[in-house]
């Protein structure tokens, strides 16, 4: 039995199953995006609006993203960026929340 060698074209950077997964990809990007911004801003004391609250979309969309996922190369990234995006969620809610100082 002779096996035939199949090259799968590659059409989108996350997708290992040869399909074009546009949905999924943007929730890879906008995940990491703001896990890295959240993870970054919580840093600083005075930007804890801005960490929260682009924590909480990262954690969310991430979410999201995991749920909808296909492949392993796609899961990979939202993992480490709904990391990135709690870590700068829970401090951004320590130096002051979601509202601290813009409400009450």
């Amino acid at each position: 039995m002779a096996q035939t060698l199949r090259t799968r074209p590659s059409v989108s950077l996350f997708a290992t199953d040869g399909r074009p997964h546009p949905l999924q990809d943007t929730l890879v990007v906008v995940t990491v995006v703001l896990g890295a911004l959240a993870f970054v801003t919580a840093m600083f004391h005075n930007l804890h609006l801005i960490s929260s609250w682009a924590g909480l979309i990262g954690i969310i969309t991430g979410a999201y993203g995991q749920y909808i996922s296909v492949t392993t190369r796609e899961r990979f990234p939202l993992i480490l960026g709904m990391g990135a995006a709690a870590i700068g969620f829970f401090l951004g809610m320590a130096h002051g929340g979601l509202f601290g100082g813009v409400i009450g």
